[in-house]
């Protein structure tokens, strides 16, 4: 009698640790977020505009861009060593990946923060 897909894959994962792999995925998706989290909140919140200007000829895309990395850095770190040496369901990671960039993605598109953006 042969398994079942889902039988197999949690077979396979057990036998494979993906851990680490399924970390930087995940991580990914949270750097993602985090982007556009800082994006759309820029425009809302003049103050975080300004805290997220690190470098004057770049403007506050400086500051997003480097919380969004270093927010992908610490998210990996964390998720890798919790995830060592185990076999993670890749189901549920690449699910809340695709939706943490999908939102990610929305922060980051003009029509969305503009509506957000604060007046003068």
């Amino acid at each position: 009698m042969s398994e079942t897909p889902h039988r197999e894959a949690t077979r396979i994962a057990a036998l494979k640790p993906n851990g680490p792999a399924a970390a930087a995925i995940l991580a990914a998706g949270i750097g993602s977020f985090v982007l556009g989290l800082l994006t759309a909140g820029a425009e809302a919140i003049p103050a975080l505009k300004t805290a997220l200007t690190w470098s004057a000829p770049v403007g506050p895309l400086s500051g997003k861009t480097g919380v969004a990395v270093i927010a992908y850095l610490v998210s990996w770190l964390i998720l890798a060593i919790l995830w060592r040496g185990q076999g993670i369901r890749f189901e549920k990671v690449y699910t809340a990946t695709l939706i943490l960039l999908a939102l990610g993605l929305l922060g980051t598109f003009p029509v969305f923060y503009e509506a957000l953006a604060v007046k003068p």
